[in-house]
């Protein structure tokens, strides 16, 4: 079955949107709903003046209601073009809940990364898997720095590096991102991948993954797949913050060609692991 990517959540007045959306929703169904509760009484009991008077009440609503509409689509353009014009980066106050008090630590970083290479290394050997390279997601680096690393086993370093997104469902409000295997959370699955198939899909060339860990073992059945997006950009703009992706890992356009160099180079499987 041909897979159908996650959609990448564009860096924008999404959110805003919607609960402008349900607040009008909210005052408009109150307003009728309560108006129309007065116009029966006042039916019924034939009071003419006093359903003129609710009459009148609820053309103010109405108006009030449009006036409240027209503010509310000016205020969200005026907060997209002013505030998130450039694609794919969020500002820093926005979703505050991503941001990390203090700058990474760049020892524990490779620290943790030749930890994770020393296994995944082993690993590769063991099961037949690219012996020159991998692929490796630290998802303990904010959004806003390259955390997607190409990584050569034979030279024991990191080639090339790139911005990566994590998925919606994996925000939470203590600051830490969540991870989930299940079907429809939009997050982010931690784990060992094989790189798959490629493919032209919602948003062109896309790699297939499968997911080789309990904890990543329903990728393939939530789409989860390796592509690009514009809304990733080129340069790391931390401390700012990249768009979300439905729990795709989503790079650039230009890294992803990058990344199609190194699969369709190798004839043997590339492994990918996400981890924090």
């Amino acid at each position: 079955m041909m897979p159908v990517e996650s959609s990448v959540i564009p860096a924008g007045s999404r959110h805003f949107q919607t609960g402008l959306y349900f607040s009008l929703q909210e005052f408009l169904m109150i307003t009728i709903i309560k108006n129309f509760k007065l116009l029966n009484v006042c039916a019924n009991q034939n009071f003419l003046h006093l359903s003129t008077k609710v009459f009148m009440r609820l053309k103010f609503e109405i108006v009030c209601f449009c006036v409240f509409l027209f503010l509310g689509i000016g205020l969200t353009y005026f907060f997209y073009f002013q505030f998130l014009s450039t694609p794919g980066i969020i500002p820093v106050d926005y979703h505050r809940a991503h941001l990390l008090s203090t700058k990474p630590d760049e020892a524990k970083i490779s620290t943790k990364l030749h930890q994770k290479i020393a296994l995944l290394k082993s690993f590769s050997a063991k099961r037949g898997y690219n012996a020159t390279r991998c692929f490796m997601i630290d998802m303990g680096i904010p959004s806003g720095r390259k955390r997607f690393f190409i990584y050569n086993f034979l030279k024991d370093s990191v080639e090339e590096a790139g911005l990566v997104t994590h998925g919606s469902g994996s925000i939470s409000s203590t600051g830490k991102l969540n991870f989930s295997n299940v079907a429809g959370s939009n997050s982010t699955s931690l784990g060992k991948y094989k790189i798959g198939a490629a493919y032209q899909g919602r948003f062109g060339l896309a790699f297939k993954l499968h997911g080789l860990d309990k904890t990543n073992s329903k990728a393939f059945e939530r789409f989860v797949v390796l592509h690009a997006h514009t809304c990733v950009p080129e340069k790391e703009v931390y401390p700012n913050f990249i768009c979300p992706s439905l729990g795709c890992p989503t790079v650039s356009p230009a890294f992803l060609q990058e990344l199609k160099t190194c699969i369709e180079k190798s004839n043997k499987p590339i492994l990918m692991q996400i981890y924090q």
